[in-house]
């Protein structure tokens, strides 16, 4: 099976996709936003890291912190909270230097939020794992989410996911994509694309767990026993199997194979490596390099030397 990359995000928009934190934390803050507006407005000057505890349409409130204080600016309609921020509910957090929620009118009169951004050492955390970076920002036009800056990490209980150049979440299709030198990192595996998309689904306890990974460019499968590459691959969880399209290269010590279609099984350590369609419709052949080992030269036994010496004399 073939992944299908996913789309680049569009141009126009600019900085509006340049960072996110993660679905959950993300939308807990704007409802937390949306709902006190009066809450906000009146803590204005307030100091210190007081909670204002905001409960929305859950039977869990919102706490959100700013050791410097929290100000509504109603001329760029946002709401801003400065100084070692967070906001919290139940067991998910967001951490930010500065948290901002940018709203807008609406046709009705009202309005409503449709941007979040958090700055300064950003940080999301929740049973299913931290995310990490320096920039995080969710647009709930798209309901996507970005997390940009340096040393951008996704940790899990089984798996450790770093990027270059982001690491983001598109509700909507339940996936989450790291760009630019993407590596995966899942017990002793290893799979390492210009862009990585893991894609996740509910399992028997209704807990969402990443079941497939796709990879796309210059793709790097590193197993105790094997080295893959390939053009393009996709890996399954649930069997250890992973597939790589696209001038493959399988090297085991010394051997290599070369194909176009390869299938790596991560759990038994079995490779098998097929012939492709080349120009024309013609098949190309697989290619099989083997190196046999090389044999130690045999030194001399001492007791022969002894003998020869014998005789000599």
């Amino acid at each position: 099976m073939t992944p299908e990359s996913p789309k680049p995000f569009r141009r126009s928009l600019g900085d509006r996709f340049r960072g996110a934190a993660g679905p959950v934390a993300a939308g807990l803050v704007l409802g937390a936003f949306f709902a006190a507006a009066p809450a906000l407005a009146a803590a204005d000057k307030a100091k210190g890291a007081e909670p204002a505890s905001i409960p929305i349409q859950s039977d869990k409130p919102i706490e959100i912190y700013a050791h410097e204080g929290i100000e509504w600016d109603q001329n760029s309609e946002t709401y801003i909270a400065r100084g070692n921020a967070r906001a919290v509910q139940g067991d998910v957090t967001i951490y930010g230097s500065v948290l901002t929620a940018k709203y807008r009118k609406t046709a009705d009169g009202g309005s409503e939020i449709w941007r979040l951004d958090a700055d300064g050492k950003v940080r999301i955390e929740s049973p299913k794992g931290t995310v990490y970076g320096e920039k995080a920002i969710y647009d709930m036009d798209t309901s996507i989410l970005v997390v940009t800056g340096n040393n951008l990490k996704l940790v899990t209980p089984k798996e450790t996911v770093t990027a270059r150049d982001s690491l983001e979440y598109w509700q909507l299709k339940d996936m989450f994509v790291a760009r630019g030198d993407a590596l995966a990192v899942l017990e002793d595996r290893k799979i390492k694309a210009d862009i990585l998309t893991a894609h996740l689904r509910k399992d028997e306890n209704e807990e969402s767990k990443v079941y497939r990974v796709d990879a796309f460019g210059s793709v790097l499968i590193t197993t105790p026993t094997d080295i893959a590459r390939g053009e393009k691959g996709v890996y399954f969880v649930d069997t250890g199997i992973a597939t790589l399209t696209g001038a493959v290269k399988i090297t085991r010590g010394d051997n290599q194979l070369n194909g176009e279609i390869a299938e790596i099984n991560m759990n038994t350590g079995v490779s098998r490596i097929l012939a492709g369609a080349g120009k024309g419709g013609e098949s190309k052949p697989v290619r099989a390099l083997i190196v046999p080992a090389k044999k130690s030269a045999k030194k001399p036994a001492a007791n022969s030397k002894k003998r020869s010496e014998k005789i000599n004399k």
